[in-house]
């Protein structure tokens, strides 16, 4: 990996004298306070200011602040004008620009395109606080406040818009946001490093336009500068038959010299092969080679070339050996620079020890803000996830190197949870990050690391070249919970479990003492087709870890439950593989009641499935196999109903479904046909949002049915909190009396 400076190596500008403040400025006021003529860094944000290491602008605005430089909060303006954007006045470097945690497109619709009522990042929850393209409409404004001032874009929704990219909701090919948004540099994945050193960099008088060599960032330029040698993957049609090249020293006059000449068989003319030694060129280095990617225009017009893209970028994200890439929009050049290097665990640890105040702002005393509710008790233990799952965008914005933070660090921060936030009770709610149990997992090998280009780690097997030694984890899990005032450490993140079956003993310490009832993990889907398109691992494995997780939840004496989520009209599934699915769903007595439909986010790999019906995990021709794709609303609407085939108001769809499919001989009330054959007179199901329990109604199961539902994964529960309602109890009373008494008790499936 290439040597870079250490972030706490860098000089500290002259702010420094002021100290750290307690919480970062929102206003003009607060600066005064503070004895500040000016703000050196202004960062504008979708989302409400929090003060905690969840929050990206809490912790960009942290780390410059540990730079010395003085910097300042817009969170949520009015972006109708300019006027909100000029509240702290002028800053001296730079405007920072995020749409905030969420893709702001994300946070406002649903996978079906409508518009949510609610915004957790907002006090209150409430929604319409920001633009929708968040990012490019504060950029814009930010231009309109000072024309001068540079503007640097980060956060998720940049980083994944970086180049032309398909926008699900406007069902086109979108310019790379930088064009759109009039910023000056853009930066793309956790943008620790990339902004300190533009900071660094603009303090000590250099201009933006000539900060082309910063990893992880992206710009416009012209043409490519000289020294660099560029490859062009801008097509994807193989060339014709190459005619055979004439010996230039034959008189093409002397025909029958032409026919020896031609008629020639390649073994003869292994006498005039001579051997040339190929000396290496300064031009084919990796570091000053670029690949061209289709134009803008060319992506636009041609799915098959925008999946082609896809699959270019894709393979040039290990930061080890990635290469910059360029993509022609109009007169014009997106440069993207290679990946930034991976942050080490003490630069880990020296972001996340930054002086977090942990809670919201002052100014939003009062008001709840969801987000904060939902994290203020949890830990962040690292960073990046080498699953590779197709439909998600984590490894395009974090990377798959894992970054790690020191135990110490963790211990520390927990402390700080227990000492500090209002209303701890004991309860760390997460000791996590976009996966559970990646902590501490990496490649045997750093060479083998830093040159390998595949995409996933663990598909289609786990990689024979992966340390899978899960004691570290387990080692933080005993200490975390032997600290004095911590009763329980729960484990929230989404759980790799083809991980997990590869260390027992890891799994024996999670069931036995930090699951708090259930356990979320993410099979996705039981088909093949369906899971070879999100590259995710087999049934099977599920099934594997699911006798581990009931062994040692009985050996631990507690029952406790697996909830599976699953992914509906995902690219390459069927509505035969929906129909299997919800099939295995009712032989294992699952009721999916938060159904997940896929959700076509930009630079995903699925989305580019979505959108071109081609697979980009294979190389990409106009001959290529096309994959069946799930559009229109009317089977986006089946699919998601085969996952609740439970509910009543489904079964008018699913039957007609059935019947077309040839699958009407599951129409019926037997054990092993899918849904009734009649309708009931009242839909009988309320969803276990608004209560953790789904009622049978009429038609729908047998009395004294034990349903789990993918919400809570748990029997149903009454309105005083019983794990059973009071019906199950009279029915369990009787049959243990029944069973007293010498009769035989009553049959439960």
């Amino acid at each position: 990996m290439h040597a870079v400076k250490p972030l706490f190596d860098y000089p500290k500008y002259w702010a420094e004298c002021f100290g750290p403040a307690p919480f970062l400025p929102m206003s003009r006021e607060e600066m005064d306070r503070l004895g500040w003529d000016s703000c050196d860094v202004i960062i504008v944000t979708g989302d409400a200011y929090v003060d905690h290491p969840s929050f990206g602008m809490a912790i960009i605005g942290r780390l410059l602040e540990a730079q010395g430089f003085r910097v300042g909060i817009i969170s949520q303006p009015d972006w109708r004008s300019k006027d909100d954007f000029m509240r702290l006045g002028e800053p001296n470097l730079f405007f920072g620009v995020a749409a905030g945690n969420m893709d702001s497109m994300i946070n406002r619709y649903t996978a079906d395109r409508k518009v949510r009522s609610d915004d957790a990042y907002t006090p209150g929850g409430i929604a319409g606080k920001r633009p929708d393209r968040a990012s490019l409409v504060y950029s814009q404004r930010c231009k309109e406040a000072y024309s001068h001032v540079p503007v640097v874009l980060g956060g998720i929704e940049a980083s994944l818009r970086r180049i032309a990219h398909y926008d699900y909701w406007q069902d086109k090919v979108r310019r790379s946001i930088l064009m759109d948004a009039t910023a000056d540099l853009l930066l793309y994945g956790n943008a620790e490093r990339a902004v300190v050193e533009v900071a660094q960099r603009l303090a000590a008088g250099e201009r933006v336009e000539t900060l082309t060599d910063v990893r992880g960032t992206a710009f416009i330029r012209r043409d490519t500068p000289e020294g660099w040698f560029e490859i062009d993957s801008s097509r994807i049609d193989r060339p014709g038959q190459i005619d055979k090249i004439i010996n230039p020293y034959v008189n093409t006059q002397d025909l029958d010299a032409c026919a020896i000449e031609q008629g020639k068989d390649p073994v003869d003319k292994m006498d005039e092969v001579k051997a040339v030694q190929l000396l290496p060129h300064p031009r084919l280095e990796r570091e000053r080679t670029v690949i061209r990617l289709p134009a803008f225009e060319k992506v636009r017009n041609d799915p098959v070339l925008y999946a082609h893209a896809s699959r270019v970028l894709h393979l040039e994200i290990n930061p080890g050996n990635a290469r910059a890439l360029v993509q022609r929009h109009d007169n014009l050049d997106i440069w993207l620079n290679p990946p930034p290097i991976p942050m080490t665990t003490e630069e880990m640890d020296y972001v996340f020890g930054m002086p977090f105040a942990r809670v919201p702002h002052p100014a939003y005393a009062g008001e709840k803000i969801p987000a904060y509710e939902m994290i203020r008790f949890s830990v962040n233990i690292m960073r990046g996830c080498f699953g590779g799952c197709t439909f998600c965008s984590i490894t395009e914005h974090e990377g798959r190197i894992i970054q790690n933070r020191s135990q110490e660090s963790i211990i520390r921060e927990i402390e700080e949870i227990r000492d500090r936030v209002p209303g701890f009770t004991g309860i760390i709610s997460d000791l996590g990050g976009p996966t559970a149990n990646m902590y501490r997992l990496a490649c045997k090998s750093r060479s083998i690391e830093s040159s390998c280009r595949k995409q996933s780690c663990v598909y289609p097997g786990i990689c024979a070249n992966l340390n899978t030694d899960h004691s570290a984890l387990i080692h933080l899990y005993r200490s975390a919970r032997d600290l004095p005032g911590v009763k329980k450490i729960l484990i929230a993140s989404g759980l790799r479990y083809d991980l997990a079956v590869e260390s027992p003993e890891y799994v024996k310490e999670l069931v036995t003492h930090h699951v708090g009832g259930y356990l979320k993990i993410a099979p996705e889907h039981t088909e093949e087709g369906p899971l070879s398109r999100m590259m995710k691992p087999g049934i099977g494995t599920y099934d594997r870890f699911k006798r581990m997780f009931e062994k040692f939840s009985r050996e631990a004496g507690k029952e406790q439950y697996l909830i599976p989520y699953f992914i509906a009209a995902h690219p390459g599934t069927t509505d035969e593989d929906m129909l299997n699915l919800a099939l295995w769903l009712k032989r294992n007595g699952f009721r999916t009641d938060q159904v997940q439909a896929f959700y076509p986010s930009p630079m995903a790999t699925a989305t580019a499935m979505y959108h071109s019906g081609r697979n980009p995990l294979h190389k990409v021709t106009y001959k290529s196999d096309g994959i069946f794709v799930v559009k229109s609303e009317q089977q986006r609407r089946l699919h998601k109903a085969f996952l609740r085939y439970h509910d009543p108001r489904n079964w008018p769809l699913l039957r007609e479904a059935l019947k077309d499919m040839g699958q009407a001989e599951l129409i019926g009330n037997g054990k092993h046909q899918l849904i009734p054959a009649h309708q009931p007179d009242t839909d009988g199901y309320h969803s276990a949002r608004r209560k953790n329990s789904t009622p049978t109604g009429k038609g729908q199961s047998k009395p004294g049915r034990v349903a789990l539902t993918q919400h809570i994964g748990l029997p149903p529960r009454s309105q005083d909190g019983n794990p059973w309602d009071k019906r199950e109890k009279a029915k369990a009373a009787a049959q243990e009396a029944r069973r007293k008494a010498g009769s035989k008790p009553g049959k439960r499936r």
